[in-house]
């Protein structure tokens, strides 16, 4: 979900100093870590140099294609995008077996497809201001999608393993044996988006709405854009989840109709 928050909230131009005084509430996170020894300290550190780095060359990159207008440009952006996504999701499902091409095809196809709708509709221009933050978006809730969606699967094979196992035996096929984990961790990758889409206005305020009206748009317009953002990433989630546990699916089911156990 976006946080777009301009300058005018923070009093216009922001220095290097505002930034390193942030760092005061990461270090409260690594305080916290290291009183309930959650041994999150290190991935604490590597997430804020990481974010430093990247967004630093992000920006400059984003800055580069809105400038050329070029599709092109849009599209091989995307691609790394879906890439990174891929491998970040592959560590949430390292004990599946082949994960990571699954994820990169979910991924591209979410992103695919979800863009190419509003296209067509006519809902966005094809013009980079628009692909670059609406891809973002797609590919980032894409990504949480599918990796919290295999996480919950691998988490049922194995506690369900007896059951499933039973359902073999019984005679049914392999597809039939896996749907009930697969209809568990589809609705675990789609629930958390759905959720923020219920408390939207309630208790969570979207970035993209509130940005827009401090910079000053009607108020319709704003929330007309938020709502078609949504509804463009509960498509996103759902196509993206489904995709990346049918696509591991065919990987967990071996020749006999058996089950492949998990690493």
């Amino acid at each position: 979900m976006s946080t777009m928050l301009p300058t005018a909230v923070v009093g216009g131009h922001i220095g290097f100093e505002r930034v390193l005084a942030a760092l005061a509430l990461v270090a409260l996170a690594a305080g916290v870590s290291l009183w309930q020894r959650a041994a999150l300290e290190r991935e604490i550190g590597v997430a804020v140099v990481r974010s430093f780095l990247q967004l630093t060359a992000i920006g400059y990159v984003i800055h580069l294609i809105f400038d050329s207008r070029s599709l092109l440009f849009v599209v091989a952006l995307l691609g790394v995008m879906v890439a990174f996504g891929a491998l970040t999701a592959r560590r949430r499902a390292r004990d599946l077996p082949g994960a990571l091409p699954d994820l990169a095809a979910a991924l591209a196809a979410s992103a695919a497809l979800t863009l190419g709708a509003v296209l067509a509709l006519g809902i966005f221009p094809a013009d980079a201001r628009a692909l670059v933050p609406v891809g973002g978006m797609v590919v980032g809730n894409a990504m949480t999608a599918a990796a919290v969606a295999l996480d919950r699967l691998a988490a049922e094979l194995r506690a369900e393993r007896a059951r499933i196992e039973a359902r073999l035996a019984l005679g049914a096929p392999a597809t039939l044996a896996l749907r009930p984990a697969l209809r568990v961790a589809l609705r675990a990758g789609m629930i958390p988006l759905v959720d923020s889409t219920k408390t939207t206005g309630l208790i969570f305020f979207p970035g993209t709405m509130v940005g827009m009206l401090v910079a000053g748009a009607e108020p319709l317009d704003a929330i007309r854009l938020q709502l078609i953002l949504l509804y463009l990433l509960l498509g996103a989630v759902a196509t993206s989840a489904l995709l990346a546990l049918v696509l591991v699916r065919r990987r967990l089911v071996e020749p006999g109709e058996r089950i492949r156990e998990l690493a």
